[in-house]
């Protein structure tokens, strides 16, 4: 099935795509904020460019697009352009992999959430995020 929008209209709708400060990693961030965390960095340069990444812990934290990374719970498949999007989510799903297998072998200690839990649940993340800190 051919693409439902003209070139320009698909142009236009994936440039407004955000690849970091997504409305999830800011309600995150502003509940490590209100939990009194502090120390991350958000633009660390490291494989994979994690979300949020605490340097001194070497604690990596992805908060993965449930589209964009295939969750298992939320992910509905496109109805168009099926081959073209498979590819680029699979591609999406492998990257994932191999930058936690890298991170993993430097001494990172790797979180990652889904999109759907940060927005139902950002608080019990922060604890989470919160316990690992103290952990490390």
């Amino acid at each position: 099935m051919a693409d439902v929008l003209t070139k320009k209209q698909r142009s236009y709708n994936m440039s407004q795509i955000r690849g970091r400060d997504t409305k999830p990693e800011l309600i995150l961030r502003k509940m490590l904020f209100r939990k009194g965390v502090r120390g991350y960095r958000t633009n660390y340069k490291i494989s994979g460019k994690p979300d949020i990444v605490f340097p001194s812990k070497r604690i990596a934290i992805f908060i993965d697009g449930c589209f964009w990374h295939r969750c298992p719970k939320c992910f509905i498949e496109p109805e168009t352009r099926k081959k073209f999007w498979k590819e680029k989510l699979d591609d999406n799903v492998r990257r994932d992999r191999e930058v936690n297998k890298i991170l993993k072998k430097n001494g990172w200690k790797i979180l990652r959430f889904w999109e759907h839990q940060v927005r139902k649940s950002a608080d019990k993340i922060a604890d989470k995020i919160k316990l690992e800190l103290k952990q490390h």
